[in-house]
């Protein structure tokens, strides 16, 4: 079992920058590709970036490329979104999620999650 915690979110104007964090701990870290999720008021749940265990090979959804950047640091079992130009568009509440194989964005492939943090942007 993966345990994830996920912290950094919070408010921020338009434009402005935030980095979450999701710790993991239980099981090997690098043996479990990442994924952020996030979820709006009234909205289904949506994939926003992806990243492979080794950290060599990332993915996005169209709306964050250019803005937002996955990485991870195996040896602090750590991933990380970094995110820029924020727009109230992204305002959600913010899931990491862990799975064996490869990072991929369907939500239901994840088999491990955290409890979210909720990044609000305001206009």
């Amino acid at each position: 079992q993966v345990q994830l915690v996920e912290s950094g979110g919070g408010l921020v104007q338009a434009g402005g920058s935030l980095r979450l964090s999701c710790a993991a701990s239980g099981r090997t870290f690098s043996n479990y590709a990442m994924g952020w999720f996030r979820q709006a008021p009234g909205k289904e749940r949506e994939f926003v970036a992806a990243i492979n265990w080794s950290g060599s090979s990332t993915y996005y959804t169209d709306s964050v490329k250019g803005r937002f950047t996955i990485s991870r640091d195996n040896a602090k079992n750590t991933v990380y979104l970094q995110m820029n130009s924020l727009k109230p568009e992204d305002t959600a509440v913010y899931y990491c999620a862990a799975r064996r194989g490869a990072a991929i964005s369907a939500a239901t492939e994840y088999a491990h999650w955290g409890q979210g943090t909720q990044v609000t942007v305001s206009s």
